[in-house]
């Protein structure tokens, strides 16, 4: 079966084959509404779909699925969701492009081990019309891009938090560990009574005693968890410790493989958290950085391509017979970030600068001043100044304890924004 990644999940869900199809008595086709959402539809054969392949998928990898009154409320749900969202990231004007869209393609087929062009059989392999998946891949990155604006940019993490975060994080064993997780979310509304906390955090203490009392973990998060993987079996799949929400990271210090959590109060919802694996992870990080200065002479309406890179050349002369690159670079560079350096660009680690250039640093030796060539930035000479083997430990503690609040932030911030918009969106279920 086709491996997929966080992004591809769901789209994969809904890009499934068509389930049963009504026919009027004519043999025409019969498509049903499943619910109305604000000027929008769900389709019951949407509904049929995503029912179809997470049947099929639950028998496939052996997950308990809940009684088909609630799987089925869920679906639609998830589809109402999806439905709401795309509305507003039409109304905003947002747009996945062509070549945005066969990126996420291209990084799903090398994670699977094929070439973009093999992509389609091999989802046909698994019984997916590919452009059904186009379409719905691309309905699921103008969701995530839509969270990034309306939430993520929203969310600030100040330089005390980033402290914090790594003096509580010294020594403890999560950050040298890798997680497998899932998770239950249980939610309530910011405008919550205390009874109605109370319900759910009973509700909470009720799952924990049926998972110590052996109940399936997966099985109890289709039925209850309002998390986004619900019908998945609340997997939350591998990541590094640095990269757990910071609200986790306490419980799963003394927690070892297969254990479970207590539930866990955050600010509008309770989380159970089940180890499903861990391994340990390295503490130090070592990355390869170079120091390059360069000169840039960009093609424009009165400098064409040929004129750019003969300045260049005519400038090498003078810089191999011992005239100053520096001098060179502020005369000439049309960079404003580095010109009036000398052309520096400072040091830099793997995938800093555009493809074409870094090969060009990757192949030239130390103090050799390169011949011209060409990016899409314009023409180049460039000269490699030093290279080092850089520990970058501190500055990725820094980013990920940065990444880590913004991850915890951002669940309960965009449950809080689905939630409005559920509020105030017009829903009518027909099923």
């Amino acid at each position: 079966m086709l491996k997929l990644n966080t992004l591809c999940a769901f789209a994969a869900l809904v890009a499934a084959p068509v389930a049963a199809e009504e026919l009027s008595t004519s043999g025409d086709f019969l498509d049903g509404i499943a619910a109305i959402v604000n000027e929008g539809v769900v389709l019951k054969s949407q509904f049929n779909e995503q029912l179809d392949t997470i049947a099929r998928r639950a028998a496939a990898e052996d997950i308990p699925m809940p009684p088909a009154s609630i799987l089925e409320e869920q679906i639609l749900e998830r589809l109402v969701l999806t439905e709401i969202q795309l509305q507003r990231a039409d109304r905003i004007g947002l747009e996945i492009s062509d070549a945005m869209l066969n990126d996420s393609i291209r990084r799903i087929a090398q994670q699977n081990g094929v070439r973009f062009e093999d992509m389609p059989a091999m989802l046909a392999q698994d019984g997916v019309n590919y452009a059904a998946f186009r379409r719905s891949l691309r309905d699921e990155i103008a969701v995530e891009q839509l969270r990034r604006i309306e939430v993520g940019r929203s969310i600030e993490v100040s330089q005390r938090e980033i402290q914090k975060c790594i003096a509580d994080l010294e020594g403890n064993v999560v950050v040298n560990s890798d997680y497998e997780l899932s998770h239950i979310r249980l939610s309530f509304s910011e405008n919550a009574s205390a009874v109605e906390i109370a319900e759910v955090e009973e509700l909470a203490d009720s799952i924990y005693q049926q998972l110590q009392d052996g109940a399936d973990f997966r099985e109890l998060a289709a039925r209850y968890s309002a998390g986004d993987t619900a019908l998945e079996g609340g997997s939350l799949g591998w990541m590094n410790g640095r990269q757990v929400p910071t609200l986790f990271v306490n419980v799963l210090q003394d927690m070892g493989k297969g254990d479970v959590s207590r539930p866990i109060r955050a600010s509008n919802s309770y989380h159970i958290v089940k180890v499903d694996d861990l391994r340990s992870a390295v503490e130090r990080s070592e990355i390869n950085q170079v120091s390059v200065r360069h000169i840039l002479i960009t093609p424009n309406e009165i400098i064409d391509d040929a004129t750019a890179k003969q300045r260049l050349e005519d400038a090498l002369v003078k810089i191999r017979d011992g005239e100053d690159f520096g001098e060179y670079a502020k005369l000439l560079s049309d960079d404003p970030g580095s010109a009036n350096l000398g052309g520096e660009l400072g040091w830099a680690g793997p995938g800093t600068y555009a493809p074409e250039f870094e090969r060009v640093v990757d192949d030239s030796e130390i103090g050799v001043v390169t011949e011209p060539f060409r990016s899409p930035f314009g023409w180049h000479i460039l000269e490699v100044l030093d290279r080092r083997v850089y520990d970058n430990t501190e500055e990725l503690k820094e980013r990920n304890c940065d990444l880590s609040i913004r991850n915890g932030k951002m669940e309960a911030e965009t449950q809080l924004w689905m939630q409005r918009m559920r509020d105030e969106a017009f829903v009518d279920t027909r099923l």
